[in-house]
């Protein structure tokens, strides 16, 4: 099935057409749509980007912009001259996503390249695994305590049911047919392999990234109002809660300000406080603004009651709670806790929380 997306920039219209996506500029003619013209195309190549460049905003982008749905835990990146993929992490049951990336077209070689490290990466040990996860993570947290605290679980897995078998997601330009041609054969013969084309667009003299995760397409319109369960940030000071709380602001910090960034006028923040829960909601209301150097916040109204730090007692719906109102299992060690939701599951979520924060 094919989908028409509706574009405007600069007074210019673009049209998205397709389970493989192509954008077409709109010709139009006293306000009429008349031809559409076919917009270039590029790769990180083009703009002397190098391999690591598109390594690293996958990477950075992994969860909360183009994985929203896929729950999955980042575990680690490839190392300066080791044979290794660019970024592993781990799915719900424990098993292992490799990631491997092409920013230009990929030789005869490089699925092949890709299959050996799946297959070194499957003779993996628990133990080698989390020694890895300890050095990316820089975290004393073992890998299987930090899996179950990602995944909600109600038990954390055995070490041994980690890394049981290893799925290959390769990532290359839309236009390299030939690394298309080499994931399709090893997919028909049984391989758990799968190609995500991206595309890089100029328009207007900014550049724009388009990414195929799976399932295709299933990517959530950015413009739409969404729910966001933001952390915050009791793991590294007990006192930042009060800064949002008594400010009216959802704030983050340091290497975690830019998140403030992936929330936007309208949407409803949950404040995840870790060892609590959800201790309230608020609206945004105001535009990205810089505090004392590492902090980044925006402006809310609050729609639940407002803790106070004087109060002997912090009310607060259990994480356990808001995953069995919602359906949804959160990844809950990350500042945003992906998977998003829809205007009418915040909308509901705040209806709750509120009946919830009454009773206690």
């Amino acid at each position: 099935m094919g989908r028409t997306l509706l574009r405007s920039l600069h007074n210019k219209r673009y049209v998205l057409f397709g389970y493989f996506n192509m954008l077409y500029k709109i010709e139009e003619k006293n306000d009429v749509f008349e031809k559409l013209e076919p917009v270039e195309f590029k790769d990180f190549s083009n703009f002397g980007k190098l391999e690591k460049d598109l390594e690293n905003l996958i990477a950075d982008s992994l969860l909360e912009v183009l994985f929203e749905d896929s729950k999955l835990m980042p575990v680690f990146q490839e190392r300066q001259w080791q044979a290794e993929a660019d970024i592993y992490a781990l799915n719900e049951k424990g098993e292992l996503v490799i990631f491997e990336l092409k920013r230009v077209s990929a030789d005869k070689d490089a699925v092949h390249q890709a299959l050996r490290y799946a297959q070194d990466a499957g003779q993996w040990s628990y133990e080698k695994l989390a020694k890895k996860f300890k050095e990316y993570s820089k975290s004393e947290v073992s890998l299987i305590s930090a899996h179950k605290d990602a995944f909600s679980l109600e038990h954390a897995l055995e070490p041994k049911d980690i890394n049981k078998k290893q799925h290959l997601l390769v990532i290359g330009s839309a236009a390299d047919d030939s690394l298309v041609s080499s994931v399709d054969y090893w997919k028909k013969n049984g391989i758990s392999i799968d190609f995500l084309p991206y595309r890089v667009y100029e328009l207007g003299g900014d550049k724009y990234f388009e990414f195929f995760a799976l399932p295709y397409d299933k990517h959530k319109n950015p413009c739409d109002m969404k729910g966001v369960l933001f952390d915050t940030n009791r793991s590294y000071n007990e006192n930042s809660i009060w800064s949002m709380m008594d400010n009216s602001r959802l704030e983050a910090y340091g290497d975690a300000k830019r998140f403030v960034h992936y929330v936007h006028v309208g949407d409803i923040v949950f404040f995840s406080h870790k060892g609590f829960g959800i201790i309230a909601a608020a609206k945004v209301k105001g535009e990205v603004k810089a505090h004392a150097g590492e902090t980044l916040y925006r402006d809310v109204e609050f729609l639940t009651p407002i803790p106070n730090s004087k109060d002997s007692k912090l009310p607060a719906m259990p994480f356990s709670e808001v995953a069995l109102k919602t359906d949804k299992s959160f990844f809950w060690a990350r500042t945003i806790k992906v998977p998003y939701l829809t205007k009418t599951e915040a909308l509901s979520l705040v209806e709750e929380l509120n009946k919830y924060l009454k009773r206690t």
